[in-house]
């Protein structure tokens, strides 16, 4: 019988393994050796895309609020001039001083540096758009921190590049930062990283020096590169223990563990490009769990709920999915994505129903996300879906770690859609709290909800819950409902609306529309 190379492959291992146990262990060391530095350049490629993209940002919204400060219609250096100098460097923590220029003479400003020029004799570059530029440098340095000058028009901003790095984001690694072939910013100061003309693009393994070097660029606007650097030396401290852990389970165990580290290594490193291509490939689906009128039984709604399954028919649930978007940045595509799938499915039901309402979980970067609020809107109008159809469901933590908060749901509901608090109860907000935010709905999480008629400290809390939802004029959803005395009880204390297993499981769209038409004939008949 022939064997295949697989097989031939197991063989030659396990006769490996019977030459002798060191033998085996020095194989599994290389092997976990070389999968770490695998995992280690792909974080590295992921950190360097990411400060690339945050530095372009920053360069971009720089040039749109230097443009935005040219058009106010104040009087120059007046109270109100400042003031609104003062609130576009308030909300900007790299932005170290904005002034007002007319001519060569500097007139007023504010920030940490006051009344000093910040003009070098020669700008690094000037663009065609009259934007001038000075690059970080000993002409640049005030108070011993180098700064990126920016002028445009009357206007000029004074940046710490630093600052813009987010070094919390680094650790204990090595970062520097070039635009346009210079050097911008590097972290720690002093470190002097190889410059990225010398570097072959992507990520190298530089064994002589004992470290992995990447190299990122951006292309978009402007070329930025950004080369990060780790030690090796950290990936031996990592993995030591694993090594002496497999040598100790003998060679059957150790032939088990490579398998194992290879499966898990493959699936932890491809896992978040898969979902990117589902996501661009609109592979993923949605399940709706219906939300009925806990007074006369009908449907008024569903919770749209993303459901993933990959290519190779293994489901992966959303309590894995959703984070690993929000860590790689693509919680506001998977957003989008399933909101396509919703008005694909429903879109026909939703406009001879405007009184149907599906909701759509939010993401914390959604909430503050320019991109998805006009996405949002230009997909409801090409769709004819009025916004009033499509609820917005915004976590308790989404809203605590999220900056202007007020504004941000203030602009999504002026654009005609409702807001939900999901999950309450689970985080950290109060009633004052709530009381700042123009919310519609407040959803109960399922924890209360399992607590009716125990003596659970929840089933006393989940009394109060409503209370202040009502004290606020709030719509409330009881989450969760899974038994007949759970919707008694929640009818008898005035909660509006429910959702769980006492009515229905998840559903798929022709089956949630045809639950909807028996849900509403029977509320009829009654």
């Amino acid at each position: 019988m022939m064997l295949s190379r697989r097989d031939k492959a197991l063989l030659t291992v396990l006769a490996a393994a019977l030459v002798g146990i060191l033998l085996v262990l020095a194989l599994l060391g290389w092997y976990l050796w070389r999968e770490s530095v695998v995992a280690e350049e792909v974080r590295l490629g992921k950190l360097a895309s990411r400060l690339g993209e945050q530095t372009e940002q920053a360069i971009v919204d720089a040039r749109d609020l230097l443009d935005h400060l040219n058009q106010l219609e104040t009087a120059p250096c007046s109270p109100e001039h400042l003031g609104a100098l003062q609130e576009a460097a308030m909300t900007r923590p790299h932005v170290r001083a904005i002034g007002y220029w007319r001519a060569a003479e500097r007139r007023c400003g504010v920030g940490f540096i006051q009344g000093q020029p910040l003009k070098p004799p020669q700008a690094s570059r000037i663009y065609d758009t009259g934007v001038i530029a000075w690059w970080p440098g000993p002409a640049t340095a005030v108070g011993g921190v180098e700064l990126f000058l920016i002028r445009f028009g009357e206007h000029d901003l004074a940046i710490d590049p630093l600052l813009v790095m987010n070094p919390g984001l680094l650790a204990e690694q090595k970062v520097e930062l070039w635009v346009e072939g210079m050097s911008l910013a590097v972290h720690p100061p002093g470190a002097g990283l190889t410059p990225p003309a010398e570097l072959a693009p992507g990520l190298t393994v530089d064994r002589a020096n004992n470290r992995i070097m990447a190299r990122f660029s951006l292309g978009t606007l402007f070329p930025i590169d950004i080369v990060a650097m780790q030690p090796l030396g950290l990936f031996w401290q990592r993995y030591f223990p694993t090594l002496i852990g497999a040598g100790l389970l003998g060679v059957l165990l150790v032939v088990l563990w490579l398998f194992a580290v290879l499966r898990y290594s493959r699936h932890h490193l491809s896992l978040p490009a898969e979902l990117r291509d589902a996501i661009g490939g609109g592979q993923l689906s949605a399940v709706y769990q219906p939300i009925v009128d806990l007074a006369s039984g009908c449907c008024v709604g569903a919770e749209a709920l993303a459901r993933w399954r990959r290519d190779n028919g293994d489901a992966i649930g959303p309590d894995v999915f959703v984070p690993m978007a929000e860590e790689s940045g693509q919680a506001t595509d998977l957003t989008l994505a399933v909101l396509r799938v919703v008005l694909a499915e429903l879109g026909d039901l939703l406009r001879k129903d405007p009184g149907l309402v599906i909701n759509l979980n939010l993401s914390g970067s959604d909430l503050a996300s320019p991109r998805f609020s006009q996405a949002l809107a230009e997909m409801l109008q090409a769709a004819k879906v009025a916004p009033a159809s499509i609820k917005l469901e915004i976590t308790e933590c989404s809203l605590l770690n999220t900056s202007h908060v007020s504004e941000h749901i203030s602009a999504l509901r002026a654009l005609g859609h409702r807001i939900a608090i999901d999950d309450f109860g689970t985080g950290y907000s109060s009633l004052a709290y709530l009381e700042n935010l123009e919310l519609d709905t407040l959803k109960i999480d399922k924890t209360f909800v399992d607590g009716i008629e125990s003596h659970a400290v929840t089933s006393s809390v989940i009394g109060h819950i409503i209370e202040m939802a009502s004290s606020l004029r709030l719509d409330i959803v009881a989450e969760g409902i899974e038994s007949p005395h759970q919707a008694r009880w929640l009818r008898e204390q005035r909660v509006t609306f429910g959702q769980g297993y006492h009515f229905s499981q998840p559903l798929a769209a022709e089956q949630f529309c045809s639950w909807c038409d028996e849900q509403t004939g029977a509320a009829a008949k009654t």
